[in-house]
């Protein structure tokens, strides 16, 4: 389940991803699967080539994709992770106290 995030933050991303950005979206998250995860970055890009590459600079594999009928493909970071590749692309992790 997603919450803390806008509508006016999740239309920004999807205008970013339908322009073929690379387009980042952190927000609190609970899955009973992952339950010591409370955040999950979005990583979009409608063309599925360039988000291919963008994952490989960060060893993410493209099977690990969430590919989406609506276009809205992406990756999902989750933890270290998650906190290490926003650092490395120099997005400010938005839950810190």
């Amino acid at each position: 389940m997603a919450f803390g995030i806008t509508k006016k933050e999740l239309m920004e991303w999807k205008e970013k991803v339908d322009r073929n950005e690379i387009a980042f979206l952190t927000h609190l998250w609970s899955d009973v699967r992952f339950p010591e995860m409370k955040t999950v970055t979005k990583v979009g890009c409608k063309d599925l080539n360039k988000l291919i590459q963008w994952g490989k600079r960060y060893g993410l594999k493209r099977e690990w994709i969430h590919i989406r009928d609506d276009g809205y493909s992406h990756f999902d970071l989750l933890g270290k992770r998650e906190r290490e590749i926003l650092q490395q692309e120099g997005i400010p992790y938005p839950f810190d106290d």
